[in-house]
């Protein structure tokens, strides 16, 4: 499906990042990873991506610094001679009530989940446009871009202009050939959300009741949907948010 495609996935050695290079490679591309932690602490995350039997290329990026993106941008170029499919998947979240969020945490989350994903998207969209390379750029957005979600309002806000950084960027390189889209994932086992529904008793017992199927999602569920949204299947698909949240957004409510 994606036979000789060359993919970025930022945070690709995080739960959800890591299975979107994996199902990616399996789709047939080769694929770079990039990630804040060294090659070192990454590497099992590197070879699990491997197995798929495709390229596999890493570095140690922080998606904050604008020099590092446009150098690491250009050397996939140099690598590989192509730049085909981005996944703007790098991003935190760091749970406070509104009360207590200090400046420091409310400014690390914008200077990673919404400018760091601004440079990708920028940078990746420079290049496309100079080598005329009609590419996908898939930001990782949140059900809660569009839904207050109590204690996380750095990561809800900064994931609605996630969306709309997506929007405007679909409007404007459509031109181009160049087609943006979002996948917002629901409440997923994994990360942040997987260590709270084990260490947070009120946490586990909110996630019970807002979930019209039942459980929480899974890392495979988001990253086949990122595989469709990289596919020919959505050549005529841009400025979308694909919503993978179980019905989450349905509003259920007690009964």
């Amino acid at each position: 499906m994606l036979d000789g495609k060359i993919t970025l996935v930022t945070g690709g050695a995080g739960d959800l990042g890591n299975e979107m290079a994996l199902q990616l490679a399996q789709a047939g591309a080769s694929v770079v990873i990039w990630d804040i932690k060294s090659e070192a602490d990454a590497r099992p995350r590197i070879e699990r991506v491997k197995i798929a039997g495709n390229p596999v290329h890493y570095a140690q990026v922080d998606i904050r610094d604008r020099s590092a993106v446009e150098a690491a941008t250009d050397d996939i170029l140099s690598r590989f001679g192509s730049l085909d499919i981005v996944c703007a998947n790098a991003g935190i979240v760091d749970s406070a009530p509104f009360l207590e969020i200090s400046p420091e945490k409310w400014q690390r989350h914008i200077d990673i989940n919404l400018t760091g994903s601004f440079n990708v998207g920028q940078v990746a969209a420079q290049r496309m446009v100079a080598r005329k390379i009609k590419g996908r750029i898939i930001f990782t957005s949140s059900w809660v871009a569009d839904i207050p979600w109590p204690e996380i309002t750095p990561y809800t806000v900064s994931k609605a202009g996630v969306n709309m950084l997506m929007k405007q960027m679909a409007r404007e390189l459509a031109v181009y050939g160049i087609r943006v889209n979002a996948v917002a994932p629901g409440i997923v086992k994994a990360g942040l959300a997987g260590r709270q529904l084990v260490e947070e008793p009120l946490y586990a017992a909110r996630v019970s009741k807002v979930i019209p199927l039942g459980d929480p999602g899974t890392p495979v569920e988001i990253a086949q949907a990122v595989v469709y949204l990289a596919s020919p299947q959505t050549s005529y698909m841009t400025g979308t948010v694909l919503l993978i949240d179980g019905g989450c957004s349905l509003f259920q409510f007690d009964q």
